[in-house]
């Protein structure tokens, strides 16, 4: 591989033209792809094999539009203090929001309005009623003038005194990540700019990873109607597409600059760089997209497109650094050269041969050498501290419930708990599969339950053959209560009975998430496992690669338990409202956070693997795998982070608490994981560390990531036939 590699880096140098023409073609054939496809939808949700979708699917077949995925709003209007919803004045304003909603803008897109009056839909206190509004498209489609109207129904009403509020998903809007995602490139700017001590090397690795995740995202928003991908898709593509580009490319560049270091010429510089550099690349992006990809087990089509949408900007972020980067150092051209002192690297632009200092790198990993039992204990003790807040994880999905006081959403959520019973926001579908005498005996039955509110009249399909029941629980839609009348439901119930609805979806995916967890973990990390024995010909470097992410990526979600659950430091990053942790969000960390940890695993233990290769022992291995690859590794880390955490400003709660987690899942691995606890098990292990039984070996192909194949090919170009060989390997 790294022969190949060697050889595509030297030709896309050597051609760089024809390179950068078609990378910027492919950048102009995604954008007006882009710009030509309908706006995307917030995507089709479904979870096969659960009891909530056999309902919705039942639905579909005996209550023909019922459960149609159209957009709903509910206007909740509350009298003054001391006047009822029921007394002329305010009745009269309500029936105007009717009145507007079925005759004003937007109203061809609605499908129907319900007036509370005939529905009975004002609280038994009179101070409360509420407007049903049901639409023909979801609320990602719904058009700027139906939503303002929706929006301004009210304003006639609040002049008049009444309290007006709107909840549901028609006022759903694309989310925002604010100036955070900006601040988060300015921050990679920064340590690009430190770390090379050059302008043009700074920009070089965020000019081509917006370029890849330009080509990327642009083709996620032109494909997102035809395959029914999620508005929040081409936001963790970006993420993801980011971090990893910048990161590719700084490590590609790095090398670069090394090889200039050594006197070689700068095609033969770009050549070797490709072949070692990005031999790490290629196999750190593998994890990534093993770790992406891999979201498939799950079996819920929503996270699979999603993991494949972002797999597909890693492969786009693995390609863009293997060719459109020593293309743009071909054109840079000494532009990109150490700046004498200014440089952070190798040396500080000294000549080969010239004495260094040891730098941080250097230091740090001989201080982990001389005390390894006290760095590890420290990272594991200190990892496994933060973890604690785990133990009390709750996950769910959010409603209205978990958006900001100030929002419109939250406060038709309040009135409705307060006018018709915390219940009521999340009321329970029951379909019955069978005849009214089956579907009336249910409905008796469930009014006997505890936690039961109201149960209505079974309402039958016009064959007769089904009925669906609306139950309200007691209790909110995210307690435990509810979930345990949901379950309770069920038990009592034959196979023609069916609980869906919102609550009983969430309640479904929770479940669904936790069961595939451990299954998920086996496969990413069994995969995982064997490439990294692949890349480092050892069974204990990739066994402790896997059990430190393990450590990191649960220290991660104890920290968002502590700040989205608890409310720790909630101030600090934005969380005005506290509530259940998302159901997807340990699976999702665990894929990403996998992937990206073993990037730096690769990138800093392979610089090891090649030292010890080359005849040093394993402890000075160690120390000259940081003297060369700790500098570019916390740099990559920094970036990563500061992109990771620009999402933190994000409009959405479920942007914010993935940009959080990941950040910080980063941060552990990179600073506590790859930096302490990997050297100081390496110290420990000694040559045991590097062991592969013979058979295994003999089994195993070399894939050759150090590039000793590379080295020795190209000392036998140089030898006195050379010549010939090397056109031949040039021409190839």
């Amino acid at each position: 591989m790294a022969t190949f590699l060697y050889r595509l880096g030297r030709g896309a140098f050597r051609r760089r033209g024809l390179v950068a023409l078609l990378w910027v073609a492919l950048l102009f054939a995604a954008g007006f792809g882009a710009a030509s496809a309908a706006a995307p939808t917030s995507g089709s949700f479904s979870i096969p094999g659960t009891e909530a979708q056999k309902a919705f699917d039942l639905l579909d077949k005996r209550f023909p539009g019922m459960a149609a995925d159209g957009a709903t709003a509910r206007i909740v209007i509350q009298a003054p203090e001391g006047a009822k919803v029921t007394d002329p004045g305010p009745k009269a304003e309500v029936q105007k929001i009717v009145s507007g909603l079925k005759t004003g803008p937007g109203a061809a897109e609605i499908s129907s309005v319900a007036d509370p009056y005939e529905a009975k839909a004002v609280s038994q206190d009179g101070s409360t009623a509420y407007i049903s509004a049901k639409y023909n498209v979801s609320g990602m489609e719904l058009k700027d003038a139906t939503r303002d109207a929706l929006k301004d129904s009210g304003e006639g009403a609040k002049a008049a005194g009444l309290n007006v509020q709107i909840g549901g998903d028609a006022l759903m809007a694309a989310p925002e990540t604010g100036s955070g995602e900006i601040i988060g490139i300015a921050v990679a700017a920064i340590v690009l700019v430190i770390t090379f001590g050059s302008l043009i090397a700074a920009g070089l690795p965020l000019l081509t990873a917006l370029i890849g995740v330009g080509i990327g995202v642009s083709s996620i928003t032109a494909l997102a109607n035809v395959l029914d991908l999620g508005n929040t898709t081409a936001t963790l593509a970006t993420m993801i597409g980011l971090a990893v580009g910048i990161d590719y490319a700084l490590f590609i560049v790095s090398r670069y600059r090394a090889e200039l270091a050594e006197g070689r010429e700068r095609d033969e510089a770009a050549g070797r760089a490709v072949g070692t550099a990005g031999s790490a690349v290629v196999f750190a992006g593998l994890t990534v997209v093993i770790a992406l990809v891999g979201l498939a087990v799950v079996n819920i089509p929503m996270l699979t497109k999603m993991g494949f949408a972002a797999a597909g900007t890693v492969v786009i972020a693995v390609l863009v650094a293997l060719t459109l980067v020593p293309a743009i150092l071909a054109f840079a051209g000494k532009k990109v050269l150490p700046a004498g002192r200014k440089s952070r690297l190798f040396g500080k632009g000294k000549p080969a041969g010239a004495e260094k200092k040891a730098n941080g790198g250097t230091r740090w990993a001989r201080f982990v050498l001389r005390r390894p039992v006290m760095v590890l204990l420290a990272g594991v003790i200190g990892l496994g501290v933060i973890a604690i807040p785990v133990s009390k994880l709750e996950m769910g999905l959010p409603d209205d419930g978990a958006q900001p006081v100030s929002t419109t959403q939250r406060q038709a959520y309040d009135l409705l708990s307060d006018g018709f019973g915390p219940g009521f926001n999340g009321p329970l579908m029951v379909v019955v599969d069978g005849d009214k005498a089956l579907a009336d005996k249910t409905a008796d039955r469930i009014k006997g339950l505890d936690g039961v509110v109201a149960v209505t009249p079974p309402t039958l399909n016009e064959a007769g053959d089904a009925a669906v029941i609306t139950v309200i629980p007691k209790d909110r839609p995210s307690s435990t209560h509810t979930e345990e009348l949901v379950h309770e439901i069920r038990d009592g119930s034959g196979d023609d009975v069916l609980v869906t609805g919102a609550t009983a979806m969430n309640i479904d995916f929770s479940q669904k998430m936790n069961d595939a967890l451990l299954p998920y973990l086996a496969l990413v990390v069994g995969l995982a496992f064997l490439l990294l024995m692949l890349v480092f010909r050892s069974i204990l470097v990739p066994l402790k690669a896997a059990l430190g992410f393990l450590l990191s990526v649960v220290a991660a979600l104890g920290a968002v338990v502590a700040v989205f659950q608890w409310g720790w430091l909630g101030s600090v990053f934005g969380v005005e409202q506290t509530g259940p942790i998302m159901s997807m969000m340990p699976i999702f960390m665990v894929g990403v956070v996998f992937g990206l940890a073993m990037d730096y695993e690769v990138f800093l233990v392979t610089r090891m693997r090649e030292a010890y290769v080359h005849g040093e022992r394993p402890g000075q291995a160690v120390v000259t795998g940081f003297q060369y690859s700790a500098r570019v590794v916390v740099a990559a880390a920094v970036i990563m982070i500061a992109v990771f955490a620009g999402f933190i400003g994000a409009s959405e709660q479920m942007v914010k608490m993935i940009g959080f987690g990941l950040a910080v899942a980063v941060f552990f691995d990179a600073f506590v994981v790859r930096m302490a606890i990997v050297p100081a098990v390496l110290a420990l292990l000694g040559h045991k560390a590097w062991w592969l039984p013979k058979w295994l070996d003999r089994l195993l192909p070399n894939v050759d990531v150090e590039g000793e194949s590379l080295r020795k090919h190209l000392e036998s170009a140089q030898s006195p036939e050379g010549p010939d060989k090397d056109r031949e390997l040039v021409s190839a």
